[in-house]
């Protein structure tokens, strides 16, 4: 791992963003020590030192004291100041299906805390995990993915502690998924959630399959449904999702009225591949007559529909066709072993017919 994070530093695209930009950030699995692994894993004492002497964290830092990485930061002046929140979803997380705990006693507590604490224009949570997309609901039994979706009990309480937090501007950015997307929940607060998922710059889904097989990726991709992927005309392809190397940005308007923000998803060009423009007025709380109206015409809209409550043979559509073509071509294969089987038998007969 030490030599993984030194390779990474010395590299010399990273050295030029440390130079332009200030780094702040918390890992993922592989930046943990293991693909997938949460609080199981015992290399997490070390690595953690790792991590945060790769990110220049202070030797007197509380990240250095206590047991996970997360972390929260406030910039700018007040009106347009941002709190950035930085959580650790792999040092305290229970296995995955467990529907345990992904945060932690500690930093459940450390999260409520800097939720109810003072106001921000924009609080910005950093997850390594998608919070509001929940594919592997639909996927599965072919694949699965990590998600707080996974957990549904630590899902409610994430999105219930916002709410009673009163806390505006409140949006996600996460990653590990290795494609790109953008996602929004509307019935979790009296107003939508976010989620830019970006994943990622140097790894992506489409680049572990040939290149002949990637069109067929990206039908896969279509094919799978998602009921809180944000679907518009800046899409690159017709699913949204971007399955190679990009990035994400959120790029905020403070002159304009109201205060615009733009979340993207960027290929490696800086060419926008999905995005979608949110007024910061769209991300403010609202009384509780407002809330109920809201949730009760949003029932039956797209954003409100959890991949868990689709019809199944909308859910499995991509389970079911696969294993459809497995047993058409079984049957085809049957078929064709029946009829050669048939016409050896015709030959052999008519050969000692003559």
């Amino acid at each position: 791992m030490k030599a993984g994070y030194e390779k990474a530093k010395s590299n010399p695209g990273y050295a030029r963003l440390q130079q332009n930009a200030k780094v702040i950030g918390t890992w993922d699995d592989h930046d943990y020590g293991l693909n997938d692994a949460g609080k199981e894993f015992h290399g997490k004492i070390t690595n953690q030192k790792l991590l945060l002497d790769f990110l220049d964290e202070p030797q007197d830092s509380p990240r250095r004291k206590q047991a996970g990485v997360y972390a929260s930061y406030t910039y700018g002046p007040v009106g347009r100041d941002i709190k950035i929140v930085l959580l650790d979803t792999r040092y305290h997380r229970d296995p995955v299906g467990s529907d345990g705990t992904i945060l932690g006693n500690s930093q459940w507590l450390w999260l409520e805390t800097e939720l109810k604490g003072p106001p921000t224009a924009l609080t910005i949570i950093g997850s390594s995990i998608q919070v509001i997309s929940n594919l592997s609901a639909t996927i599965h039994p072919l694949f699965a993915m990590e998600s707080w979706g996974r957990f549904p009990k630590e899902r409610d309480r994430l999105f219930k502690l916002i709410a009673d937090s009163k806390r505006a501007g409140v949006f996600f950015i996460s990653g590990d998924v290795h494609f790109g997307e953008i996602t929004r929940y509307d019935c979790a607060l009296d107003y939508p959630l976010y989620d830019l998922t970006s994943s990622g710059v140097t790894q992506s889904v489409e680049e572990v399959v040939p290149p002949f097989l990637r069109s067929f990726v990206r039908f896969v991709a279509w094919l799978t449904p998602s009921t809180m992927r944000v679907k518009n005309q800046n899409c690159r392809y017709k699913s949204c999702i971007y399955g190679q190397p990009n990035f994400g940005t959120i790029e905020i308007d403070w002159d304009s009225h109201p205060v615009t923000l733009k979340f993207k998803v960027r290929d490696k060009d800086s060419v926008t591949v999905t995005g979608v423009d949110v007024s910061l007025t769209e991300l403010q709380p609202s009384n509780s007559e407002i809330l109920d109206r809201v949730k009760a015409e949003h029932n039956n809209s797209k954003h409100c529909t959890l991949e868990v409550s689709l019809p199944w043979i909308v859910r499995y559509r991509l389970a079911i066709l696969f294993f459809s073509t497995l047993f058409v071509m079984f049957v085809a294969f049957l078929v064709l072993v029946y009829t050669c089987f048939r016409l050896c038998r015709l030959e052999s007969c008519k050969r000692k017919h003559d």
